[in-house]
């Protein structure tokens, strides 16, 4: 039987929560287990985790609550259509797209958040989840839970962050290589840099220009949180995704040098990978922080052009199409030759790029989203514990840069 989609609205997702399940809960038919989730529940006998959609889109199982109507909750204030929150519409960028509630006909009981998922767009999607905070519970949280999650990672005070998991693509053996949550725990303070540059290592170098955009993309989101008072984040991740596959991966040449701003022969940046930038017009263009170069001491971020800092797809998900190349052997169903166009946003004012290789036009490699909203609350001050999170993070993805 085809699965059949059923917008569920708000209310009556929470009274779905209410009912009872069964025991073992049944995954939705022609829904598969997400391939490349890197943390979080996963698909099992007790547990149904994250499903992928037969459009693409992902669907995650609503939580029991109070977790679960505070997630949905979450996302239906930042993307409710009336929003006219200048903080919220700003925060949509940094967040995967919401589709809603969704139920099958075979389990109305059972209830989904529809998300877009932000690894689609990827051939050979390199993926880390990382939570972010110096507390991984809530202000509610008993003291039981409280003692759990201090145990569980006693530097999370100290370090401000906590790396769940990772899936990397190895270009010489072509092949993913996964670390969980346990070594995440076993990282200490000394040995965090180390443990979090596996991520950007391929198996034949180290992606410093993967590197470079996530500590641009991360600078946005500390910007964001540098703004807003309104909301208070806890036990919520960073999903970084970046292009793995080296003939998707090389399209563009990145400078090994910013400061000196060194130059080929040919007039020509050079890059740390020494591939050359065809029928591209973006450089000269500057990074959106570069005016602040005096208060960033990381190498690159101001020669990053300002055309690909910000890139998303008009829709936040490519279109419904989404149904062929789902058997590519990453699960994700898109296909690298396909040409994409990225229109500008005239909502949110962010410019979408246009990179040009020969092939048609692509979005850039490295996508960093927000995720895991299941405690988050109002606040009347600026949400410090995250903040440390995101600038401790900040600095360790600097040294892995400068190294």
């Amino acid at each position: 039987m085809a699965t059949e989609d059923r917008v569920v609205d708000s209310s009556l997702a929470v009274d779905a929560l209410e009912a009872d399940r069964p025991a073992v809960e049944q995954r939705p038919s022609e829904c598969v287990p997400l391939p490349h989730q890197v943390a979080g529940h996963k698909y099992g006998i007790s547990k149904v985790g994250i499903l992928q959609h037969p459009d693409g889109t992902v669907l995650k199982q609503l939580q029991p609550p109070p977790r679960g109507p505070c997630e949905m909750h979450f996302y239906t204030q930042v993307y409710a259509q009336d929003c006219a929150d200048p903080q919220l519409l700003a925060l949509q960028q940094h967040l995967p797209r919401y589709y809603g509630t969704w139920a099958s006909s075979e389990s109305p009981n059972e209830v989904y958040l529809k998300l877009e998922d932000v690894t689609r767009r990827f051939t050979r999607p390199c993926i880390m989840d990382v939570k972010i905070g110096r507390k991984s519970y809530d202000p509610f949280a008993s003291r039981e839970k409280r003692e759990e999650q201090i145990r569980k990672y006693p530097p999370m005070e100290e370090v401000g962050f906590l790396l769940l998991g990772m899936r990397v693509f190895q270009v010489n053996s072509e092949s993913y290589i996964s670390r969980d949550q346990f070594y995440g725990r076993s990282l200490r303070k000394e040995t965090l840099k180390t443990g979090l540059s596996q991520f950007f290592q391929n198996g034949v170098e180290l992606r410093k220009d993967a590197v470079s955009l996530s500590i641009c993309k991360v600078r946005d989101i500390l910007r964001w949180f540098e703004g807003q008072k309104q909301l208070h984040f806890y036990a919520s991740s960073l999903l970084f995704v970046y292009e793995g596959s080296p003939h998707l991966a090389n399209r563009i040449k990145w400078r090994e040098d910013a400061q000196t701003g060194q130059e080929n022969e040919q007039g020509e940046p050079e890059c740390n990978n020494n591939i050359h930038l065809a029928n591209c017009k973006l450089w000269g263009h500057r990074c959106s922080l570069a005016s602040q170069r005096s208060a960033c001491s990381w190498l690159n971020c101001s020669d990053l052009p300002q055309d690909i800092h910000h890139v998303r797809h008009k829709n936040g998900i490519w279109p419904h199409s989404l149904h062929y190349h789902l058997e590519q052997a990453n699960g994700n169903g898109v296909n690298s030759e396909e040409d994409i166009r990225v229109d500008d946003d005239k909502s949110t004012g962010l410019g979408k790029a246009r990179l040009r290789d020969g092939i048609g036009e692509k979005e850039e490699d490295v996508d960093v989203r927000m995720i895991d909203f299941a405690h988050v609350f109002p606040g009347d001050s600026p949400d410090e514990d995250y903040m440390y999170g995101l600038r401790n993070l900040l600095s360790v993805l600097e040294q892995i840069l400068k190294n």
